[in-house]
């Protein structure tokens, strides 16, 4: 099997494949994501909201990583990785220890617990940037991390929607001002919706409340789906979106943009961005020399997409009584191929030959199964295309491929 430049398998047969798919939906789900991400073997539910992912999902994440690495880069984001068990003089300096949501644990010192795992990075990354930002000349920075969250949640429900242990990737950003920090604010609102237009999704930038400025300065980027637990004001019009939680829209108002009228939809918050201002800077005493030799205090925003609310997400808008219908950007693989009797050997020249050129081939190489079982697996992973080798393509001139997400098949000369 070959390896790409990123470690990503390039083939698998399936006869090799690790994981199975299933008949039976899991017991006590009823999201889509929950329902066919475990059925088709992308994950495995180890408990409420904590889920292994399995080698067709961990291949999945990895696409989904790829694809914010580049946009985050796009816009002078550094990548570094940071510790996910903090001492707990962290978030003491910022009020944060006894939020609900933290993990305590204890080093066995002492009785009381002195570390939390994390579910955030703005104080440990405030003080490690105090180590480095001096002067104006070392303004503005931005720099990002894909790592492990931890949530004592206390709802974990709808597979990976919300969960206590997730993948997330963070940024924060350091500017001299405020005017710099909003300017960067756009530039990666902007880098988000490319993110997420990516992944296949088609994401609200939505007015939502928290922050440390104007709730007008601070977004969540929402995607329409009936098993959102937000509720959005949307503007089909110009797509200017508020979250309820801080809009005084209902639905047939308005809209204050452009004056069409605004609907009520259930959504999913696929991602944040939130300008901190300086409270961090203050905790941490973050400062920088200005041009004219003072001392100032630097200002931060912080920017969060969870790649797990990605995939589920995906599963929820992209899918069908089959299974899922993968967006080929971040597919497991880019083809499937399926051999069928009196197709073996073409199937098998086609196979050898696109791993050749470095394309993601998933082979259904297995003997003894029908037809039936092979596409309906086929339809449950969800790989965008189908190649079908039978007797009958061949005696028709070459083979089918098929369309996974309209359905629509051909016959294709080799």
């Amino acid at each position: 099997m070959l390896l790409g430049l990123s470690g990503i398998i390039k083939d698998m047969r399936f006869t090799q494949l690790f994981t199975k798919t299933s008949k039976t939906k899991p017991s006590g789900e009823e999201s889509v994501n929950a329902i066919l991400l475990e059925q088709a073997g992308f994950v495995y539910k180890n408990s409420a909201g904590i889920y292994t992912h399995l080698p067709l999902g961990w291949r999945v994440m990895q696409n989904i990583a790829q694809i914010i690495r580049e946009e985050m880069n796009a816009i002078d984001g550094q990548e570094l990785f940071m510790p996910a068990l903090h001492d707990k003089h962290y978030l003491q300096a910022t009020g944060r220890w006894d939020v609900d949501v933290v993990f305590k644990v204890s080093s066995g010192i002492g009785k009381e617990p002195d570390f939390n795992i994390s579910w955030t990075h703005e104080e440990i990354f405030t003080e490690i940037a105090s180590r480095f930002i001096k002067s104006y000349r070392d303004l503005p920075f931005a720099g990002y991390q894909i790592q492990t969250k931890f949530r004592n949640e206390p709802r974990a429900k709808s597979g990976l929607l919300r969960g206590r242990e997730f993948m997330m990737k963070d940024l924060y950003s350091f500017h001299t001002s405020e005017e710099e920090l909003f300017a960067y604010y756009d530039k990666a609102k902007e880098a988000y919706l490319r993110v997420f237009d990516r992944c296949g999704l088609k994401a609200y930038y939505t007015l939502a409340a928290g922050g440390d400025f104007t709730a007008s300065n601070t977004h969540e980027f929402q995607v329409v789906a009936p098993v959102g637990e937000d509720t959005i004001m949307l503007c089909r019009g110009c797509e200017y979106a508020e979250n309820i939680e801080v809009s005084k829209l209902t639905a047939g108002d308005l809209c204050v943009k452009c004056g069409a009228a605004v609907v009520s939809e259930k959504s999913i918050e696929v991602g944040n961005i939130f300008p901190l201002g300086t409270k961090y800077s203050k905790a941490f005493d973050l400062s920088f020399t200005d041009t004219e030799g003072n001392k100032q205090l630097v200002v931060m925003g912080s920017y969060g997409i969870g790649l797990g609310r990605v995939m589920a997400t995906v599963v929820e808008v992209s899918s069908d009584e089959r299974g899922i219908i993968w967006p080929e950007s971040i597919a497991p693989f880019k083809i499937h191929v399926i051999s069928l009797p009196g197709g073996e050997a073409e199937a098998q020249k086609f196979y050898d030959q696109k791993k050749a050129e470095g394309i993601t081939v998933l082979f259904d190489d297995r003997e003894g199964v029908s037809a039936g079982e092979k596409f309906a697996d086929a339809d449950l992973i969800g790989v965008p295309k189908q190649y079908i080798f039978s007797k009958r393509s061949l005696e028709k001139g070459g083979v089918e491929v098929k369309s996974r997400k309209s359905g629509d098949s051909s016959i294709v000369e080799l």
